[in-house]
């Protein structure tokens, strides 16, 4: 399961590049990975992972190498006039369907604040989106989903690709699964920011980033079968922190864009802990039955779960490898150092002033969903290894049958 955060997704390149690259020579063969799952960058990701089952061997240093590259500067520039008009859309709102100019053709995009286009490019030239359905074919995976947030319902679609016709589910209004032949459009729907980078049009609706509502996917895993899930999140664990910078957090509330940071973790980070949490409970309460009323225990509710159509409960075990810092306090770290500094574009230094920034090492969550730079990039993935590296007997079990 791989979860989203634009920029921070370095850290899950350094992941998967540990899983690829170092973690195959404590196995003695490649780790099997039969489902897939990703929400916005961590979607991307999952359709490179599901590309490249076929060869996975140099596949993680490849990927590695595309997010330790990265210049902002060549990927994305800030749309001012986006931001000049922002006020006068919003007017626009308020006036009268009548007296507006009658509607024009849907357009693909719907703009954000950045100028993404060379980053799309980037996506589009590092994933072999035709390789997917043919490892799908030949068995080397199973499945593959990304989450995507469709904006005129609100609601989270799966987009859904697998060797299995019927593995679809149904029945669930708050996760819609939608079979498909991926394509890079959906994972640029799926890792569409809100506000930040446009919203993509697929067919007839317009959809944002899936971590709005789903931004670590267990639900879809879980849906699909799996018995063990190995999760990326892209925050430190809840509670690390402690107070050491409460009362800087509490100066800077004020400041309207680090609350918008703040926001997005919210928005786009915070739901895994609870959705990890219920599959744990629902394990113990699992675990306490059968320590109660015997074995059977499972079978027995299971029997009556298939005979009213609802999915099987099962033990699912779980891996979680998350960054050992901060990626907020990270970023502002890093382009507040005098050497980094003259490396990142104009617009940046700017956002470093409008945040409180210049000259600190506050922390920066906005900054941190957008800094596609080797400034921060490069960092993140060796974190991401190392972080990787520390779990190296978690991870070997994990992947041993």
């Amino acid at each position: 399961m791989l979860s989203g955060g634009g920029a921070r997704g370095a850290y899950e390149a350094g992941v998967l590049r540990y899983l690829l690259e170092e973690l195959p020579l404590r196995l003695g063969h490649p780790p099997r990975i039969d489902i897939v799952t990703g929400s916005s960058v961590g979607a991307i990701h999952a359709c490179f992972l599901a590309a490249i089952a076929h060869r996975p061997a140099r596949a993680g240093d490849r990927l590695a190498r595309i997010w330790r590259r990265l210049s902002l500067g060549a990927l994305a520039t800030l749309r001012t006039r986006e931001l000049a008009r922002t006020p006068l859309r919003l007017f626009a709102g308020l006036t009268p369907r009548t007296l507006r100019r009658r509607e024009r053709a849907l357009p693909d995009r719907i703009h954000g604040f950045f100028e993404t286009t060379p980053l799309e490019n980037l996506v589009r030239r590092s994933v072999d989106w035709r390789r997917i359905g043919s490892n799908l074919a030949e068995g080397r995976i199973d499945a593959v989903s990304i989450a995507a947030t469709e904006i005129a319902t609100g609601r989270v679609v799966a987009f859904l690709q697998a060797r299995d016709p019927g593995a679809a589910w149904r029945h669930d209004v708050s996760l819609v699964a939608r079979p498909v032949e991926l394509r890079v459009e959906h994972a640029l729907a799926s890792a569409a920011i809100p506000v930040l980078f446009p919203a993509v049009r697929i067919d007839d609706g317009y959809y944002a980033d899936g971590g709005i509502r789903l931004n670590t996917p267990l639900a879809p895993a879980l849906r699909l079968g799996a018995d063990r899930v190995l999760v990326v999140p892209l925050r430190r664990g809840a509670g690390e922190d402690g107070d050491l910078r409460a009362s800087a957090r509490f100066a800077a509330y004020a400041n309207p864009l680090f609350l918008y940071g703040k926001v997005l973790n919210a928005l786009l980070l915070d739901h895994i802990e609870t959705d990890l949490a219920r599959m744990r409970e629902v394990n113990h309460i699992l675990e306490r039955g059968e320590r109660a009323f015997g074995p059977e225990f499972l079978e027995r509710i299971n029997k009556t779960a298939r005979h009213e159509a609802e999915h099987p409960f099962r033990h699912v075990d779980d891996v979680v490898v998350r960054p050992s810092r901060d990626l907020g306090v990270l970023a502002g770290e890093l382009v507040a150092e005098p050497g980094r500094a003259a490396r990142v574009p104009a617009w940046v230094r700017l956002l470093q002033r409008a945040l409180g920034l210049a000259g600190e090492s506050l922390e920066a969550d906005l900054l941190s969903y957008v800094l596609f730079d080797s400034v921060y990039t490069e960092p993140l993935v060796e974190l991401g290894i190392e972080d990787a590296r520390r779990q190296e007997e978690d991870l070997a079990r994990f992947f041993t049958d």
